[in-house]
C-alpha cells in the first residue's frame, strides 16, 4: 500500500477544494494543496488525516500560531511539520499570523 503525505501552502485567493493536485509515484502519493486561509488549512489537513496521511508539511508562510492550528486540528498522531522563513517573501515579508490571528 502506498504511503500519503500532503504539502499545504498559504496564498491569498487559494482554495482548497480547487486548488490541489496529487502527484502519485510508486511509493507515495504526494497531495499538494493551495489554502486561502488558516481555516481552509485546518479543512485541508483533516481531510489528509481522513485518507491517513503520514505527515503534512505547511510552507513558510504559516505562523507559529497556523502551525499550532493545523497540528491541533489533526491531532498528536499525525506530524506537521513547516518551512521555516522569519518572514515570507511573497507574502510581503508577513507572516500567515499577520493576517490571520486576532
Amino acid at each position: 500500500m502506498k504511503d500519503n503525505c500532503a504539502f499545504i501552502f498559504l496564498a491569498p485567493g487559494c482554495n482548497y477544494k480547487v486548488n490541489r493536485v496529487i502527484n502519485e509515484t510508486d511509493a507515495v502519493n504526494m497531495y499538494c494543496i493551495g489554502v486561502g486561509s488558516y481555516e481552509e488549512a485546518e479543512e485541508a489537513a483533516r481531510e489528509m488525516a481522513a485518507i491517513k496521511c503520514s505527515a503534512i508539511e505547511l510552507c513558510a508562510g504559516f505562523g507559529h500560531e497556523g502551525v499550532a492550528r493545523v497540528q491541533k486540528a489533526v491531532g498528536r498522531d499525525i506530524p506537521v511539520g513547516v518551512i521555516r522563513f522569519d518572514r515570507h517573501p511573497s507574502m510581503g515579508m508577513k507572516s500567515g499570523d499577520d493576517f490571520f490571528v486576532k
